[in-house]
């Protein structure tokens, strides 16, 4: 259930992060989703989230029969995942959209749209080794070889860039753990971090 920043070699920027610059999670809890949005991200709790999962595994979890490395394309949730009394929740909610929202729709609930859809990010071990393992650990523990993957940020600023910012950005929020390279930083190790109180008046939000 903890939150995890991973900065891991080169930068990249883009539209998505894809496993350099990324904040992990796990993507079968309920509460994930509401978490990062609203305590690390500071934005709305309903905000979807995008799964990166092991090339192997797509078919399992996702109606996909191509690689996505870039998180580009979109599928639905296998059939077998999604939980069917979600359409019933929808029709009875009449104005209380956020039950709606709520609802855990599949068995990965984290990373599933209100339409059963999710916008994935396919990890091959030739492209990505470090992310590709650490995706498998996670599976080796859960069963499940797909992570949560947001770009390691705060809603309105650009993906961290050096270790420094990793670290910021770790501390302004309420990440439990930072990997940096071959280092794990513990939220509860570290001194208290003094910042000002306006930092997010900085960047404009979008």
């Amino acid at each position: 259930g903890k939150i995890v920043g991973y900065f891991s070699g080169r930068m990249e920027f883009g539209p998505r992060a894809l496993g350099a610059r990324s904040i992990l999670g796990n993507p079968c809890s309920t509460e994930t989703q509401s978490v990062m949005n609203l305590k690390i991200k500071f934005r709305e709790s309903f905000r979807p989230f995008a799964p990166s999962v092991l090339v192997e595994d797509v078919a399992e979890f996702f109606e996909l029969e191509t690689a996505s490395p870039y998180m580009l394309l979109v599928a639905p949730v296998q059939k077998n995942r999604q939980h069917s009394a979600a359409g019933d929740v929808c029709q009875g909610a009449n104005d209380d959209l956020f039950s709606v929202i709520n609802y855990p729709r599949s068995d990965i609930p984290a990373v599933t749209h209100v339409d059963y859809s999710a916008r994935i990010q396919s990890v091959s071990i030739e492209d990505k080794p470090d992310y590709h393992n650490i995706i498998k650990a996670f599976k080796d523990l859960t069963g499940y070889g797909v992570v949560v993957n947001t770009s390691f940020n705060v809603r309105g600023e650009p993906i961290v860039c050096t270790p420094q910012d990793a670290y910021t950005c770790f501390m302004r929020t309420e990440m439990d753990m930072l990997v940096l390279g071959d280092c794990l930083l513990r939220k509860s190790d570290q001194p208290v971090f003094e910042d000002a109180e306006n930092w997010r008046e900085s960047y404009e939000l979008d």
